[in-house]
C-alpha cells in the first residue's frame, strides 16, 4: 500500500479556526432561538469598493469580445498592476521595488505557505508565538520539525511575544536561517518600529538570514513613523522577502488576489556553498505551479491604486478600524487590558483566564464568537483576539452582550 507523509500526523489533531468552527456550529444547533454574533475569524464584511466593482464589470465585459478577450496572463502577474504595486506601495514610500520583482497571486495565505518549498529542509526556523498558524504548520508538514512537546515543535526557534516586551519579539541571542515576521501582528495587532526592524534586518545580514515578512493588515497603520514596508528600512531589500494581501485592504477574501515581492539582490547558497538569485527560484517555482490570478481580478486590484479606489479603500480600512477602536474601548471600561485596534483591525486582550475557557463564556453567555489565544500559541494562552470585521451595528451589540456577561 502507498505510503503516506506522515510528518501531516505530527500536526495538531485539528486547525484553529476548524475548532472554533465545531463548536460554534454546536452552539447553533442546540440553540436556534439565540443568533449568534462572529468576531473571531478575520472575514471582511463590508462589499467591495465600488471602484473595484466597476473595473471587474468593465474586464469581464473584456472578455466577451473577441478582440479584447484575455485567456493565459502572465503568471506573474499583468504589468499594468505590477507597476502600479511597485509604484504606489513602495517607490512612494521611498523603497527601491521594481516591477518584475512582484509576484501577483492569489493568496498571502498559500504564497507564505508555498514559499518555504525553496529552501532546505535543515534551515533553522525562527517564529514568533502567539502566531498565525500556517507559519508553523506548512513547516511541520515539510518535515522541517521535530514533534510537538508541551504545545510546541522540536526544531523551532520560538520568538516569545509577551506584555513585557510589548508583544514585540527582539532578535534572539541564536543564529537562525529562515525569520516569520507579521508587523501589524495578526494575533495581536502590535506593530514594529522602524528601529525594531532595522534590528532584524542587521540580524538578518549578521547571520545570512532570510526574513519572511507579513505585511498583510500594512494598510491600517494610522501612527506616524510606523513603517509600511520592511523595504523602507535599509539593506532589508537583501534579506527580506514581503506578503501582501488586498483581502483586507479592498475586501478581496472571496476574490482573491495578492501579491510577494522579491528583490533581485536577495540570495542564497545550496549545499556547495554556490550563489543563488532567490527571485529566479521562486519565478521557477511560481510558473511551474502557478497559472496566474484572472484578468478581472487583476484590473480590480489595479483600480485601488486609483485617486477614487484610494479614497474608497481608506474609507473602508478606518471603518474597520472605528470598530476596533470600540472594542478596546469597551474592554479596557471592562477592566482587561488589551493592545491592538490602533494600528490593526485587531484586538488582544488579556482575560487573566484559560483562553478557550473565556472563549466558551463569551460564546454560551453572550452568544459572541472569538478567537482563544492558546490556538496562535503557548505565549497565546490567556488571551482572546476580537475581530474588528463586522458591521458597526453587530459590534455594538456583541459589546453589550459582552458587558453583560461579564456583570
Amino acid at each position: 500500500m502507498i505510503r503516506l507523509n506522515e510528518h501531516f500526523a505530527k500536526l495538531k489533531a485539528s486547525y484553529l479556526f476548524a475548532d472554533i468552527a465545531k463548536r460554534v456550529n454546536a452552539y447553533v444547533a442546540a440553540n436556534p432561538d439565540k443568533p449568534v454574533i462572529r468576531l473571531g475569524i478575520g472575514d471582511v464584511t463590508e462589499p467591495l469598493p465600488p471602484v473595484c466593482i466597476a473595473a471587474l464589470h468593465a474586464a469581464t465585459d473584456e472578455m466577451a469580445q473577441r478582440a479584447t478577450f484575455k485567456g493565459y496572463g502572465p503568471e506573474q502577474g499583468y504589468a499594468f498592476l505590477r507597476e502600479a504595486i511597485a509604484q504606489h506601495d513602495f517607490q512612494a514610500l521611498g523603497a527601491k521595488i521594481d516591477a518584475d520583482e512582484v509576484f501577483v497571486s492569489d493568496g498571502s495565505k498559500c504564497d507564505v505557505a508555498n514559499i518555504q518549498e525553496i529552501f532546505a529542509h535543515d534551515v533553522r526556523l525562527a517564529i514568533p508565538d502567539p502566531v498565525y498558524p500556517v507559519y508553523v504548520d506548512t513547516n511541520v508538514m515539510a518535515g522541517r520539525t521535530g514533534v510537538n512537546r508541551d504545545g510546541r515543535y522540536e526544531g523551532i526557534l520560538y520568538l516569545e511575544s509577551t506584555a513585557a516586551n510589548g508583544y514585540v519579539p527582539a532578535p534572539p541571542a541564536e543564529a537562525a536561517d529562515l525569520i516569520y515576521l507579521c508587523f501589524p501582528n495578526n494575533p495581536t495587532g502590535a506593530v514594529a518600529t522602524r528601529a525594531q526592524l532595522t534590528a532584524w534586518v542587521e540580524y538578518a545580514r549578521r547571520h545570512g538570514a532570510i526574513i519572511l515578512y507579513d505585511a498583510a493588515y500594512e494598510s491600517y497603520i494610522r501612527t506616524p513613523g510606523i513603517p509600511r514596508s520592511i523595504y523602507e528600512i535599509e539593506g532589508a531589500r537583501d534579506v527580506a522577502i514581503e506578503f501582501r494581501s488586498y483581502s483586507k485592504l479592498a475586501g478581496f477574501t472571496g476574490l482573491r488576489c495578492a501579491y510577494t515581492v522579491i528583490p533581485k539582490s536577495l540570495k542564497a547558497r545550496d549545499a556547495a556553498g554556490q550563489e543563488h538569485a532567490v527571485h529566479a527560484l521562486w519565478n521557477r517555482r511560481h510558473t511551474t505551479k502557478f497559472n496566474g490570478v484572472s484578468y478581472p481580478v487583476q484590473k480590480a486590484a489595479a483600480a485601488v491604486y486609483t485617486a477614487e479606489g484610494q479614497r474608497q479603500t481608506r474609507a473602508l480600512t478606518d471603518f474597520y478600524l472605528g470598530n476596533a477602536k470600540l472594542i478596546r474601548e469597551a474592554m479596557t471600561k471592562l477592566g482587561l487590558a488589551c493592545i491592538g485596534g490602533d494600528n490593526a483591525p485587531y484586538i488582544w486582550i488579556n482575560t487573566g483566564r484559560d483562553s478557550w475557557e473565556f472563549f466558551d463564556l463569551l460564546l454560551n453567555r453572550a452568544q459572541v464568537v472569538t478567537t482563544p489565544g492558546a490556538g496562535f500559541g503557548k505565549c497565546g494562552e490567556g488571551h482572546v483576539r476580537i475581530s474588528a470585521f463586522n458591521s458597526r451595528e453587530n459590534v455594538i451589540n456583541a459589546l453589550a452582550r459582552i458587558a453583560a456577561a461579564l456583570k
